[in-house]
């Protein structure tokens, strides 16, 4: 019997499709997360995500339309839903908000030592193409919903305060490791810098 009599082989089966149930979504993340690790920004493709997920590349293009997006939604960490993390941050309104703020963004971004946030960083030293995905991905999920508590003359501004901070004290505790900012422990980090981020959301500017 011939290879074309015996049907199908495995290097031809259909990839396109998961059984019912099945988390594609997170198991094309997952995939990215390893690729852009392993491979850097450049380096990994939307083929290349497919392999490793097991899937058809016009899958992960049905989830992500372009690489920059399915880079920006693989680096936030995993198990991390963004929805969950509003909810989270704004149900106490403005009062104790950069606390909470704060909190979440560095029990996220530091849940694994830094290490997925080392990869997204050293994917944004792509382009500025990268960084922009990445940052927008953030301010849709996250941002946009705190910034729907603020007053609406200043939001933007309000915001940007806050983003520019926050990601110093990541780059400070993660990247540069400067002392001795990146060895205290996350309660200690926020009660020294969220009183400055509740003046950004709240105080006079």
């Amino acid at each position: 019997m011939t290879t074309s009599e015996a049907g199908p082989t495995e290097s031809a089966r259909p990839r396109g499709r998961r059984p019912s149930g099945g988390d594609t979504r997170g198991t094309i993340l997952a995939a990215a997360r390893a690729e852009f690790a392993e491979r850097g920004y450049d380096g990994a493709s939307i083929r290349s995500v497919a392999r490793r997920a097991d899937v058809d590349p016009a899958l992960v293009r049905h989830y992500f339309s372009h690489k920059s997006e399915l880079f920006a939604a693989g680096m936030v960490p995993a198990r991390a839903d963004p929805a969950d993390l509003v909810v989270g941050v704004t149900a106490g309104g403005l009062e104790g908000l950069g606390a909470r703020l704060l909190t979440t963004i560095l029990e996220l971004w530091e849940a694994d030592g830094g290490a997925a946030f080392r990869v997204a960083f050293a994917g944004l030293g792509s382009s500025e193409v990268h960084a922009e995905a990445l940052l927008g991905y953030a301010g849709r999920e996250v941002y946009a919903a705190v910034a729907q508590l603020l007053p609406a003359p200043d939001r933007q501004l309000r915001i940007s305060l806050v983003v520019s901070h926050v990601a110093g004290v990541l780059l400070a505790r993660n990247i540069a490791y400067i002392e001795p900012i990146a060895s205290l422990p996350v309660p200690r980090v926020v009660e020294l810098v969220a009183p400055t981020l509740q003046r950004y959301l709240t105080g006079p500017v």
